[in-house]
């Protein structure tokens, strides 16, 4: 495999580039047009000028839950605990609505304070317990108990834990966070991260590209922390992916298949799930998509019937939606099946996501963000967006 120097990718980042919060009207950021070759810019509301009627725009319903956890021994030691994601039941949404216990994979600082004993926190009228059983590499496999037969895991996030903005942010989370860290369409609990380019989008946007007969569907991947472990490696093909679970309803899928050639993708995370259908449907009974599966074979069947694979398969085994993991690297040289055009903000240097836009623009990513570094575009997160079409 040929190397990827990931020191090809770096640039100039001074820290007052960084967005530390969003504007206050989220569609007013500014959106940087990219298209065959060339740059223009707008506001994130005219987002529709740039997209043709009769496109399918996807965006991630995923919604950041309050994950991270802190608590506090007789000693008065300090021990936070960051969930991951579920363990025991690992299914999302069973292991948030369990009122019985559960066990994540977690994050755990100042774990040296933290022996055999339980740790204990007040959430509400609940006093939830931890236990530390097993240790997983760098993180944890926590089980949570708590003895109020009627509260669910994720009421007891929502009363005691605290959302995680990232790390480079560095500052506190503060109340506004609570709803500016969210979509206006995030309904599915699970993720530690928000999908960032899904932040610039208001009912009203909505409502705009509708009228203009764009359509949108919906997909659900959970983002998980490793989206920002930094490529440490010289040769990003040594970097590990981090792995994440993603679900697709089977009329998400039929309505992909009948719009191809005119997929739009918000953000990254919606990217990895959509470009990973194709590969889940040549063997659509595994569910699952490697890291380096797109370049192992030489892939010869159409996206139609990769995705028509996976419909059959829904229906031979009466499942209404697609549960799949994806540990997907999209570097250069990936062949891009399903997204024709991709609405994201500006990503951090040297990271997985900056591979991802360089191969979506054939490499041309330094065009792009030296325009937005020259013309004060708003970085990361909380910041600007752009709308790039593929090269």
């Amino acid at each position: 495999m040929k190397p990827i120097y990931i020191a090809d990718y770096n640039y100039p980042l001074p820290d007052e580039r960084i967005a530390k919060y969003p504007l206050a009207e989220r569609d007013h950021s500014k959106l940087l047009v990219y298209r065959d070759g060339k740059v223009t810019e707008d506001r994130f509301y005219n987002v529709g000028d740039y997209i043709a009627p009769h496109s399918l725009l996807i965006y991630n319903n995923t919604r950041v839950i309050q994950a991270r956890l802190e608590f506090h021994k007789p000693t008065g030691a300090r021990i936070e605990v960051f969930c991951l994601e579920p363990l025991t039941p690992h299914d999302y949404q069973l292991s948030l609505g369990s009122t019985t216990g559960c066990t994540w994979k977690c994050m755990v600082g100042n774990v040296k304070k933290w022996h055999d004993e339980p740790i204990e926190l007040k959430a509400g009228n609940v006093i939830l317990r931890a236990y530390k059983e097993q240790t997983l590499g760098n993180t944890f496999a926590i089980r949570f108990a708590w003895d109020e037969p009627n509260v669910s895991f994720a009421e007891i996030l929502d009363a005691a834990g605290e959302l995680p903005i990232p790390p480079y942010l560095n500052r506190k989370t503060e109340a506004s966070d609570l709803k500016t860290y969210q979509t206006v369409y995030s309904r599915i609990k699970g993720s530690v991260a928000a999908p960032t380019a899904g932040l610039h989008f208001t009912d009203a946007v909505l409502d705009d590209l509708r009228s203009r007969g764009i359509e949108t569907d919906e997909v659900t991947l959970h983002v998980g922390a490793g989206t920002f472990l930094p490529v440490k490696t010289a040769d990003a093909n040594e970097h590990t992916m981090h792995t994440e679970i993603i679900a697709v309803p089977r009329e998400t899928i039929a309505h992909i298949q009948a719009q191809l050639g005119h997929i739009v993708a918000v953000g990254t995370t919606s990217m990895r799930t959509l470009e990973s259908l194709y590969f889940i449907g040549c063997h659509p009974d595994q569910a699952t998509v490697g890291q380096f599966e797109p370049y192992e074979n030489n892939y010869t069947l159409s996206v139609y019937d990769a995705l028509q694979a996976i419909l059959d398969y829904l229906d031979a085994t009466k499942q209404t939606t697609l549960h799949a993991e994806t540990q997907i690297m999209i570097k250069p040289g990936y062949q891009f099946r399903l997204v024709d055009q991709l609405i994201t903000n500006f990503h951090q240097p040297q990271s997985t996501l900056l591979l991802l836009v360089s191969a979506f623009v054939g490499g041309d990513w330094h065009t792009i963000y030296d325009y937005a570094l020259s013309h004060d575009f708003r970085f990361l997160s909380y910041g600007d967006s752009s709308i790039l079409n593929r090269r």
